[in-house]
């Protein structure tokens, strides 16, 4: 099955997946753990019967075999390391594209969330699953078939390893019950100490520019001091505990050699039964010891496993859609209420508006007015609180985003490029097809630009085209936005950044588009691309309060116009001045 068809959002269908890999490990285990006996038995040989006899023959087969048995267990081990590691692999590669998809969905729902942790949880579930946790995990239900056998060696044996696994395993319990909730802190406040240093990268030039450096750095310290601190207790706990343990190893191993000798002296054991006695216990305390030893990786592994089943029960599945056919560009929207992820209060209400395919409609307002709400919700980035965008009659939420997509252009107000080369960002970093490259940046007018560049389309813009101006990102965004010949565009303020030539460009490419059959939905604050448009809908509070042919609502802004327009819910005229106004008040 692929991975992007696992819909069920428990991780344990992602472990399911690696099952048989788990049973031959806990096979390979069992051969494993058996062959742990070969030390003990060798020492027996040799003490009570090699010494005894004084025979070299029996010394030299004892010890062959013994070798023999120690390849193939040495064998057993490493095939048994490998299966861990392509297990893991396997995991991370049928839940990895379903945690990165779900991750970027829970961010649009919620862009506060802590929805660049995932990534890091995944790998963090991928070592533990390939480590020695698992290994310990599963040696230690073999612990009690070694136990067993120091009881059959003499009680006393028994007792004393029982007595000293019973110890360590307290010894960890009581590390578990100390240090949980200053690790569990210290995880929290370390996740939100690096997002702020994420945030704080992506805004480097003002923390430059306007002398924040100290300041900034001052609030990371002060996070940082809490992650440190939380660490250090935990640490402080976790290290008494873990040279306490120690010291309880040291002295079983005494205490299991002394009343070894004693039963020797007593003649109720031989001295190879003695020397066998301590390496069981010494085999048999190893997973608790392991797990001690691995308990920090576990409690990590716990933590970023609670985390990712948080995330796919936060964020609803992404549900397999029925094709539909490719869009013609009608654009319907119906009673539609939108606020930003996580609030409740609407920034659009109650919009209803129809868009033919093929039209150009400008959108003014002033600041806060709604105006890029209006551009997410039509582009599905934000979800509606209430109400309906259809395209070509469907919900937009009935359409597959990947599917839509390419029909689909979209330039944000703030525009975003990725790490890669000019062509790679153009193209969408899908399959490069060099002609409809070429044909969007030459329509969006970049296309000589980029050609002066060192190495044209193939010149790489560094993270976030930081490598380029203002100016140059919004126009390749434009391109971006312009690729494949797209049925529906929409642009927010994208002459923002321009120049008079790169107006005169984008003004260009919405002809263009509109000479396409375009559909085009162009929010700006400036006035001369009102040339440009068949309608022009107006905002205020969020509220659409005027809407129709763009003459008609001039002339009725203008306080000139009749009602023969019919435009949709016209107010009384205002001054041509309040428009220029309006529009420039911008987003």
């Amino acid at each position: 099955m692929a991975p992007s068809k696992l819909k069920n959002t428990n991780i344990r269908s992602y472990l399911a997946t690696c099952k048989t890999n788990f049973i031959f490990v806990i096979v390979f285990s069992f051969f494993i753990n058996l062959l742990l006996f070969v030390s003990p038995l060798y020492m027996l040989q040799v003490y009570d019967r090699v010494l005894a006899s004084r025979n070299e023959t029996t010394l030299v087969m004892v010890t062959i075999l013994a070798v023999a048995l120690l390849i193939v267990w040495a064998a057993l081990e490493a095939i048994r390391s490998r299966i861990l590691v392509r297990s893991g692999a396997k995991f991370d590669r049928f839940i990895g594209k379903d945690v990165f998809s779900t991750s970027f969905r829970g961010h649009l729902r919620a862009p506060n969330g802590q929805f660049s942790q995932p990534i890091r949880d995944l790998d963090t579930l991928r070592e533990f699953l390939t480590g020695g946790a698992i290994i310990t995990f599963c040696d230690a239900p073999w612990m009690p078939f070694f136990l067993a056998v120091c009881y059959l060696i003499h009680p006393w044996i028994g007792v004393i390893a029982t007595v000293g696994a019973v110890g360590i395993f307290a010894l960890a319990l009581a590390n578990e019950l100390m240090t949980r909730r200053y690790l569990k802190e210290a995880s929290t406040a370390s996740i939100g100490a690096n997002q702020y240093v994420s945030t704080s990268l992506r805004n480097v030039e003002v923390v430059h520019a306007l002398g924040m450096m100290n300041a900034i750095g001052g609030r990371w310290n002060t996070m940082h001091d809490n992650v440190i601190g939380l660490q250090a207790k935990a640490s402080d706990r976790a290290g008494m505990l873990i040279s306490t343990s120690k010291f309880l190893r040291m002295v079983l191993q005494i205490a299991i050699l002394g009343v070894g000798a004693y039963l020797v002296l007593e003649a109720e054991i031989t001295p190879g039964a003695m020397i066998a006695s301590s390496i069981l216990m010494g085999r048999a305390l190893q997973p608790v010891e392991g797990a001690v030893a691995q308990w920090k990786g576990f409690v990590a592994a716990r933590s970023a496993y609670s985390r990712l089943q948080d995330m796919f029960n936060s964020v609803p599945a992404q549900e397999d859609r029925m094709a539909l056919p490719t869009p013609v560009g009608q654009i319907s929207i119906e009673q539609l209420i939108v606020a930003p992820p996580g609030s409740r209060i609407a920034t659009l209400k109650s919009v209803n508006m129809q868009i033919q395919p093929g039209e150009v409609v400008g959108v003014i307002g002033p600041s806060g007015s709604g105006k890029s709400t209006f551009a997410r919700a039509l582009t599905g980035v934000w979800a509606p609180m209430a109400g309906h965008v259809r395209i070509d009659g469907a919900d937009i939420d009935n359409w597959d985003p990947e599917k839509l997509g390419p029909h689909m252009g979209y330039l944000p107000q703030d525009v975003e490029l990725f790490s890669g080369t000019i062509a790679e960002n153009i193209g969408r970093f899908s399959q490069i097809d060099a002609e409809a490259v070429v044909a969007a940046a030459k329509t969006a007018g970049v296309h000589d630009m980029i050609l002066q560049m060192s190495d044209g389309y193939n010149t790489p813009i560094g993270e976030a085209g930081r490598s380029l101006s203002g100016g140059q990102r919004q126009r390749i965004g434009l391109a971006r936005a312009l690729y494949g010949n797209p049925k529906i565009i929409v642009l927010d303020e994208p002459n923002s950044s321009l120049d008079s030539q790169g107006e005169a460009a984008l003004a260009n490419a919405i002809r263009a588009a509109k000479a396409n059959g375009c559909t085009v939905v162009v929010i700006s604050h400036r006035t001369a691309l009102l040339n440009t448009v068949d309608k022009l809908a107006v905002f205020t509070n969020g509220t659409l309060t005027m809407y129709g042919p763009t003459k008609a609502v001039l002339e009725r802004l203008n306080g000139t116009g009749g009602d023969t327009a019919a435009p949709q819910n016209l107010p009384q005229g205002k001054p041509m001045g309040q428009v220029t106004q309006m529009a420039r008040a911008g987003s």
